[in-house]
């Protein structure tokens, strides 16, 4: 009887060792599926602005004739004015948003359009999603000659401003 009483005391300390084991593995499995999910939602996000960016260039080419007049610049010089933040945000920014709303998104994309040289234009689209931190920036430059209309699409990396 002495020896079924030792190993009745044993048997405590490997069941919590067990448990221990088992709430560990648990918690990282918790942890993986948390991170999965954050990463899942960024991309929802990232995709959502991208293609309110892409829709609102898309309408803006179709919108877009002979019939806007085109500036004098040096040859080679690209349009800057996307680059500043007045031209999209504030009361008096000449960027305009295609649609009056976006499902899902906290704004609704804008765009703006900026003459190059002789009748070309750079059409900068900005697109946002749910969040502060998801918003896609995409330009085209669309040449115009001989009634033809060429396009060079573009994806912008990072925020201008």
């Amino acid at each position: 009887m002495k020896r079924s009483s030792r190993s009745r005391g044993a048997t405590l300390p490997i069941v919590l060792i067990l448990a221990a084991m088992m709430l560990v593995t648990a918690s990282a499995w918790l942890q993986t599926l948390l991170v999965a999910a954050r990463a899942t939602v960024a991309a929802r996000e990232r995709v959502q602005a991208f293609h309110a960016a892409d829709s609102a260039l898309i309408r803006c080419s179709r919108m877009l004739s002979l019939a806007l007049p085109a500036t004098s610049q040096a040859p080679g010089d690209e349009p800057s004015r996307w680059r500043l933040k007045t031209s999209f945000e504030g009361p008096s920014a000449p960027a305009i948003a295609p649609f009056a709303a976006w499902p899902y998104a906290r704004r609704a994309p804008q765009r703006l359009i900026e003459a190059w040289v002789g009748a070309s234009y750079l059409v900068t689209a900005r697109g946002f999603g749910a969040t502060a931190d998801s918003e896609a920036w995409l330009q085209l430059r669309i040449d115009i000659t001989d009634g033809a209309s060429t396009q060079y699409w573009r994806r912008v990396v990072a925020r201008p401003f």
